[in-house]
């Protein structure tokens, strides 16, 4: 079981148009409007490639209420917290002319001190073992250290715990040592004050990173693949197949692939392959974590995973 836990949730609408430019009225040729924000992304992801999960997320107003709908429908299996605060909506903008994303992202809705209890407490409950995730960006109005608390609940009570965040909150949760973390390139190197435009190495970055945790540390480049660091290997997958346009959710999607194939006991580089295999599908079509368990599975069998 994966228990994927939203402190960030949102309704991600995706806009296609043939172009776009600042100043313009344009006319979508489609919209995608899906459950979203990162660890919700990841949960259906997870669910698509056949892993048992749920969600617990903080959710407010008529937005919260779409959530609920969006993730009944995609059999995600949700518990929630009411909140004062309206979920916020995340916008993306594909052109079809330029092959660019334009992003418009809210920033997280606020979190109350009660709030955040209410989601403690469910998190609390006798459950079965298995993983927590705890992805996306964190609400200012909580404490920055409170992430770490979540881990720090989750293996008192038995639970493996995996991170996808950044930030200062990525930094006080280290210390807690989560069993698995999984950050893009440009993000860790912000955490380890590197460069990453200036080639920071992927591998170099890892290593420090589990130098504090001691658990299992995953990177992603997007179009250059993945790595992998643990305590007796590194691993390196990529893929030469298309790359695909619409990369909002794969990252999340990579998560939620990876934790499906732990969590049922693959070997390591299998669910490395299905990781990458989900991300990649993702990317093919618009609205996140929207892509087909054979898409990802196939594309799964073409991921080269070396070792060393």
């Amino acid at each position: 079981m994966i228990t994927f836990v939203a402190l960030s949730p949102s309704v991600d609408v995706t806009y296609l148009v043939e172009e776009f430019a600042e100043g313009g009225t344009f006319r979508p040729t489609a919209v995608m409007r899906v459950a979203g924000g990162k660890a919700l992304n990841a949960a259906r992801a997870a669910r698509v490639v056949g892993a048992s999960v749920r969600a617990v997320a903080i959710l407010g107003g008529t937005s919260g209420d779409f959530v609920r709908q969006q993730l009944a429908v995609a059999g995600v299996p949700l518990e929630t917290v009411d909140a004062v605060a309206e979920t916020r909506t995340c916008v993306s903008v594909a052109s079809a002319a330029s092959g660019l994303l334009t992003e418009l992202y809210e920033h997280p809705s606020a979190i109350s001190t009660d709030e955040l209890a209410a989601l403690e407490r469910l998190l609390g409950r006798p459950g079965e073992p298995g993983w927590w995730a705890i992805s996306g960006g964190m609400p200012s109005s909580i404490p920055v250290d409170e992430l770490a608390g979540i881990v720090r609940l989750g293996h008192s009570l038995g639970q493996n715990v995996a991170i996808d965040t950044h930030g200062a909150a990525l930094a006080a949760a280290l210390d807690a040592r989560p069993d698995l973390v999984k950050v893009n390139r440009r993000e860790a190197a912000e955490l380890l004050g590197a460069d990453a435009d200036a080639g920071a190495d992927a591998f170099t970055l890892a290593q420090r990173i589990r130098s504090v945790t001691r658990g299992r540390v995953v990177i992603t480049d997007g179009a250059e693949g993945s790595i992998a660091v643990d305590d007796s290997s590194r691993w390196r997958a990529t893929w030469t197949g298309a790359i695909g346009r619409f990369p909002v959710g794969s990252g999340d999607s990579y998560l939620g692939g990876l934790l499906a194939g732990i969590d049922r006991g693959d070997p390591f580089d299998d669910a490395l392959r299905l990781a990458a295999g989900a991300a990649t599908a993702n990317a093919l079509v618009p609205g996140a974590g929207v892509f087909t368990a054979d898409a990802a599975a196939q594309i799964a069998e073409e991921v080269v995973v070396s070792e060393g």
